[in-house]
Protein backbone atom coordinates (compact mmCIF):
# COMPACT_ATOMS: atom_id res chain seq x y z
CA UNK A 1 0.00 0.00 0.00
CA UNK A 2 2.87 2.38 0.80
CA UNK A 3 4.33 1.74 -2.64
CA UNK A 4 1.02 2.69 -4.28
CA UNK A 5 0.93 6.03 -2.45
CA UNK A 6 4.56 6.73 -3.38
CA UNK A 7 3.74 6.11 -7.04
CA UNK A 8 0.69 8.38 -6.86
CA UNK A 9 2.77 11.17 -5.37
CA UNK A 10 5.38 10.89 -8.10
CA UNK A 11 2.76 10.80 -10.87
CA UNK A 12 0.77 13.83 -9.74
CA UNK A 13 3.38 15.87 -7.86
CA UNK A 14 6.72 15.51 -9.69
CA UNK A 15 9.32 18.07 -8.69
CA UNK A 16 12.98 18.65 -9.38
CA UNK A 17 15.39 19.37 -6.55
CA UNK A 18 18.58 21.34 -7.12
CA UNK A 19 20.76 22.50 -4.25
CA UNK A 20 17.83 21.95 -1.87
CA UNK A 21 15.61 24.21 -4.00
CA UNK A 22 12.48 23.13 -5.85
CA UNK A 23 12.42 23.86 -9.58
CA UNK A 24 9.40 23.97 -11.86
CA UNK A 25 9.71 21.20 -14.47
CA UNK A 26 10.19 22.14 -18.15
CA UNK A 27 10.84 25.78 -17.26
CA UNK A 28 13.58 28.26 -18.03
CA UNK A 29 14.35 31.96 -17.58
CA UNK A 30 15.46 34.31 -20.34
CA UNK A 31 16.27 38.00 -20.14
CA UNK A 32 14.84 40.31 -22.78
CA UNK A 33 15.72 43.98 -23.25
CA UNK A 34 13.25 46.73 -24.02
CA UNK A 35 15.00 48.69 -26.83
CA UNK A 36 13.21 51.91 -25.90
CA UNK A 37 14.11 52.03 -22.21
CA UNK A 38 17.14 49.66 -22.27
CA UNK A 39 15.62 47.93 -19.24
CA UNK A 40 16.10 44.17 -18.92
CA UNK A 41 13.16 41.95 -17.98
CA UNK A 42 13.43 38.33 -16.79
CA UNK A 43 10.84 36.17 -18.53
CA UNK A 44 9.86 32.77 -17.14
CA UNK A 45 8.82 30.15 -19.71
CA UNK A 46 7.23 26.75 -19.13
CA UNK A 47 6.93 24.33 -22.05
CA UNK A 48 3.88 22.04 -22.44
CA UNK A 49 4.47 18.41 -21.49
CA UNK A 50 3.77 17.06 -24.99
CA UNK A 51 5.94 19.65 -26.76
CA UNK A 52 8.86 17.34 -27.57
CA UNK A 53 6.75 14.37 -28.64
CA UNK A 54 4.14 16.30 -30.66
CA UNK A 55 6.57 17.85 -33.11
CA UNK A 56 3.91 19.13 -35.52
CA UNK A 57 1.70 20.77 -32.91
CA UNK A 58 1.45 24.54 -32.44
CA UNK A 59 0.52 25.69 -28.93
CA UNK A 60 -1.32 28.68 -27.50
CA UNK A 61 0.51 30.89 -25.02
CA UNK A 62 -0.66 32.20 -21.65
CA UNK A 63 1.13 35.45 -20.80
CA UNK A 64 1.12 36.66 -17.20
CA UNK A 65 2.33 39.79 -15.43
CA UNK A 66 3.89 39.89 -11.92
CA UNK A 67 6.08 36.96 -12.92
CA UNK A 68 7.58 35.93 -9.59
CA UNK A 69 4.08 35.61 -8.12
CA UNK A 70 1.99 34.41 -11.04
CA UNK A 71 4.36 31.88 -12.63
CA UNK A 72 4.32 29.51 -9.69
CA UNK A 73 0.55 29.74 -9.27
CA UNK A 74 -0.17 29.22 -12.97
CA UNK A 75 2.22 26.30 -13.22
CA UNK A 76 0.74 24.49 -10.25
CA UNK A 77 -2.89 25.27 -11.05
CA UNK A 78 -2.71 24.08 -14.66
CA UNK A 79 -0.44 21.07 -14.27
CA UNK A 80 -3.08 18.44 -13.53
CA UNK A 81 -5.83 19.71 -15.87
CA UNK A 82 -3.37 20.08 -18.76
CA UNK A 83 -1.63 16.76 -18.13
CA UNK A 84 -4.96 14.96 -17.77
CA UNK A 85 -6.32 16.61 -20.96
CA UNK A 86 -9.09 18.36 -19.09
CA UNK A 87 -7.53 21.61 -20.31
CA UNK A 88 -5.78 22.41 -23.57
CA UNK A 89 -2.01 22.45 -23.22
CA UNK A 90 -0.37 25.84 -23.52
CA UNK A 91 2.92 27.60 -22.89
CA UNK A 92 3.06 29.60 -19.68
CA UNK A 93 5.09 32.80 -19.99
CA UNK A 94 5.38 35.16 -17.03
CA UNK A 95 6.97 38.60 -17.30
CA UNK A 96 8.80 39.71 -14.20
CA UNK A 97 9.92 43.20 -13.17
CA UNK A 98 12.84 45.07 -14.70
CA UNK A 99 16.20 44.08 -13.24
CA UNK A 100 17.45 46.43 -10.55
CA UNK A 101 14.03 47.88 -9.79
CA UNK A 102 13.14 48.38 -6.14
CA UNK A 103 9.92 47.27 -4.54
CA UNK A 104 6.84 47.85 -6.66
CA UNK A 105 8.40 50.56 -8.84
CA UNK A 106 8.57 48.44 -12.00
CA UNK A 107 4.94 47.30 -11.93
CA UNK A 108 3.64 50.76 -10.97
CA UNK A 109 5.54 52.28 -13.90
CA UNK A 110 4.73 49.62 -16.50
CA UNK A 111 1.17 48.61 -15.64
CA UNK A 112 -0.40 52.08 -15.34
CA UNK A 113 -1.87 53.71 -18.49
CA UNK A 114 -1.64 57.36 -17.43
CA UNK A 115 0.65 59.64 -15.47
CA UNK A 116 -0.60 60.38 -11.98
CA UNK A 117 0.96 63.50 -10.48
CA UNK A 118 0.06 62.53 -6.92
CA UNK A 119 2.21 59.36 -7.03
CA UNK A 120 5.81 59.51 -5.88
CA UNK A 121 6.90 56.66 -8.16
CA UNK A 122 6.87 57.02 -11.98
CA UNK A 123 3.60 55.99 -13.66
CA UNK A 124 2.09 55.82 -17.12
CA UNK A 125 4.28 53.45 -19.17
CA UNK A 126 1.54 50.96 -20.08
CA UNK A 127 1.75 51.84 -23.77
CA UNK A 128 5.53 51.40 -23.78
CA UNK A 129 5.32 48.08 -21.94
CA UNK A 130 2.63 46.80 -24.30
CA UNK A 131 4.92 47.68 -27.21
CA UNK A 132 7.77 45.75 -25.54
CA UNK A 133 5.55 42.68 -25.23
CA UNK A 134 4.35 42.93 -28.83
CA UNK A 135 7.68 43.78 -30.46
CA UNK A 136 10.13 41.82 -28.30
CA UNK A 137 8.43 39.09 -26.25
CA UNK A 138 6.07 37.82 -28.97
CA UNK A 139 8.84 37.63 -31.63
CA UNK A 140 11.13 35.83 -29.18
CA UNK A 141 8.52 33.15 -28.54
CA UNK A 142 7.76 32.83 -32.26
CA UNK A 143 11.43 32.45 -33.15
CA UNK A 144 12.21 29.84 -30.52
CA UNK A 145 9.03 27.79 -30.08
CA UNK A 146 6.08 26.43 -32.02
CA UNK A 147 3.51 28.90 -30.73
CA UNK A 148 0.27 30.17 -32.16
CA UNK A 149 0.24 33.66 -33.63
CA UNK A 150 -3.45 34.05 -32.82
CA UNK A 151 -4.17 32.10 -29.61
CA UNK A 152 -2.69 34.26 -26.86
CA UNK A 153 -4.14 34.82 -23.40
CA UNK A 154 -3.34 37.74 -21.12
CA UNK A 155 -3.55 37.23 -17.34
CA UNK A 156 -3.10 40.09 -14.88
CA UNK A 157 -4.17 40.94 -11.35
CA UNK A 158 -4.70 44.27 -9.57
CA UNK A 159 -2.51 46.76 -11.48
CA UNK A 160 -1.89 43.87 -13.86
CA UNK A 161 -5.65 43.70 -14.37
CA UNK A 162 -5.67 47.43 -15.11
CA UNK A 163 -2.86 46.95 -17.63
CA UNK A 164 -4.75 44.13 -19.33
CA UNK A 165 -7.88 46.26 -19.56
CA UNK A 166 -5.81 49.03 -21.18
CA UNK A 167 -4.46 46.61 -23.78
CA UNK A 168 -7.99 45.33 -24.42
CA UNK A 169 -9.18 48.90 -25.06
CA UNK A 170 -6.27 50.15 -27.16
CA UNK A 171 -4.84 46.97 -28.78
CA UNK A 172 -7.59 44.36 -28.43
CA UNK A 173 -6.17 41.85 -30.92
CA UNK A 174 -2.82 41.56 -29.14
CA UNK A 175 -4.53 38.74 -27.25
CA UNK A 176 -7.43 36.49 -28.13
CA UNK A 177 -8.52 36.23 -24.50
CA UNK A 178 -8.05 38.12 -21.25
CA UNK A 179 -8.22 37.14 -17.58
CA UNK A 180 -8.50 40.34 -15.53
CA UNK A 181 -8.33 39.78 -11.80
CA UNK A 182 -9.38 42.50 -9.33
CA UNK A 183 -8.50 45.25 -11.84
CA UNK A 184 -7.37 48.53 -10.26
CA UNK A 185 -9.86 50.67 -12.16
CA UNK A 186 -9.62 53.30 -9.41
CA UNK A 187 -6.11 54.34 -10.52
CA UNK A 188 -5.78 58.05 -11.36
CA UNK A 189 -9.45 58.84 -10.71
CA UNK A 190 -10.74 56.00 -12.90
CA UNK A 191 -8.90 57.38 -15.93
CA UNK A 192 -9.22 54.08 -17.79
CA UNK A 193 -12.99 54.45 -17.96
CA UNK A 194 -12.57 57.65 -19.98
CA UNK A 195 -10.88 55.76 -22.82
CA UNK A 196 -12.89 54.65 -25.82
CA UNK A 197 -12.30 50.95 -26.58
CA UNK A 198 -11.19 50.04 -30.09
CA UNK A 199 -13.46 47.39 -31.54
CA UNK A 200 -12.09 44.10 -32.83
CA UNK A 201 -13.35 42.09 -35.78
CA UNK A 202 -11.83 38.94 -34.26
CA UNK A 203 -13.62 37.15 -31.41
CA UNK A 204 -12.22 37.93 -27.96
CA UNK A 205 -13.03 36.32 -24.62
CA UNK A 206 -12.78 38.39 -21.44
CA UNK A 207 -12.97 36.95 -17.93
CA UNK A 208 -13.26 39.46 -15.07
CA UNK A 209 -13.18 38.29 -11.47
CA UNK A 210 -12.97 39.96 -8.08
CA UNK A 211 -13.19 38.87 -4.44
CA UNK A 212 -16.45 39.52 -2.61
CA UNK A 213 -14.52 41.06 0.31
CA UNK A 214 -12.60 43.56 -1.81
CA UNK A 215 -14.53 46.48 -0.35
CA UNK A 216 -13.71 49.22 2.21
CA UNK A 217 -16.11 47.73 4.76
CA UNK A 218 -13.90 44.64 4.84
CA UNK A 219 -10.63 46.53 5.22
CA UNK A 220 -9.68 47.26 1.61
CA UNK A 221 -8.65 50.78 0.63
CA UNK A 222 -10.60 50.68 -2.62
CA UNK A 223 -13.94 49.24 -3.68
CA UNK A 224 -12.58 46.74 -6.18
CA UNK A 225 -16.00 45.13 -6.67
CA UNK A 226 -17.53 48.41 -7.81
CA UNK A 227 -14.56 49.03 -10.12
CA UNK A 228 -14.80 45.58 -11.68
CA UNK A 229 -18.51 46.09 -12.29
CA UNK A 230 -17.86 49.46 -13.97
CA UNK A 231 -15.29 47.82 -16.23
CA UNK A 232 -17.73 45.05 -17.10
CA UNK A 233 -20.44 47.55 -18.00
CA UNK A 234 -18.09 49.58 -20.20
CA UNK A 235 -16.90 46.50 -22.08
CA UNK A 236 -20.45 45.24 -22.62
CA UNK A 237 -21.70 48.59 -23.92
CA UNK A 238 -18.66 49.85 -25.85
CA UNK A 239 -16.24 47.05 -26.82
CA UNK A 240 -18.37 45.60 -29.60
CA UNK A 241 -20.19 42.35 -30.33
CA UNK A 242 -16.97 40.39 -30.94
CA UNK A 243 -16.26 40.36 -27.20
CA UNK A 244 -17.67 37.56 -25.05
CA UNK A 245 -17.49 38.46 -21.37
CA UNK A 246 -17.85 36.42 -18.20
CA UNK A 247 -17.96 38.07 -14.78
CA UNK A 248 -17.33 36.26 -11.50
CA UNK A 249 -17.32 37.07 -7.80
CA UNK A 250 -15.01 34.92 -5.69
CA UNK A 251 -16.90 34.47 -2.45
CA UNK A 252 -15.10 35.19 0.85
CA UNK A 253 -11.94 36.27 -1.01
CA UNK A 254 -9.89 39.37 -0.23
CA UNK A 255 -7.63 41.29 -2.60
CA UNK A 256 -4.68 39.23 -1.41
CA UNK A 257 -6.39 35.86 -1.91
CA UNK A 258 -8.75 36.12 -4.91
CA UNK A 259 -6.20 35.74 -7.71
CA UNK A 260 -5.48 31.97 -7.57
CA UNK A 261 -9.19 31.25 -8.00
CA UNK A 262 -9.52 33.90 -10.69
CA UNK A 263 -6.64 32.40 -12.66
CA UNK A 264 -7.82 28.79 -12.34
CA UNK A 265 -11.44 29.45 -13.25
CA UNK A 266 -10.55 31.96 -15.96
CA UNK A 267 -8.17 29.59 -17.73
CA UNK A 268 -10.65 26.74 -17.38
CA UNK A 269 -13.30 28.90 -19.06
CA UNK A 270 -10.91 29.63 -21.93
CA UNK A 271 -9.00 26.35 -22.30
CA UNK A 272 -11.13 23.77 -20.51
CA UNK A 273 -12.39 20.87 -22.62
CA UNK A 274 -15.91 19.44 -22.50
CA UNK A 275 -16.10 16.22 -20.51
CA UNK A 276 -16.86 14.21 -23.64
CA UNK A 277 -13.38 15.06 -24.96
CA UNK A 278 -11.54 14.03 -21.82
CA UNK A 279 -9.70 10.69 -21.79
Amino acid sequence: MKLVWVLILFIFCPVTFANDAVEIPRSKTVELTDPASKLVYPVFIKTPRSYRSSTDKVYPVIYLTDGMYSFQIASGATRFPMNSRAMEEAFIVSLSYSKGSKGASSRIRDYTPSRADDWKLPTGNAEGHALFIREVVFPYMAANYRVSATERTYVGNSLGGLFGAYILFKHPTMFSSYVLGSPSIWFNNHHLLSLKPNESRSPIKVYISVGSLERPQFGEKQDMVAGANKLKEKIVTEAGESVTLKFNIVEDAKHATAFPTTLTQGLDWIYGKPKVEQR
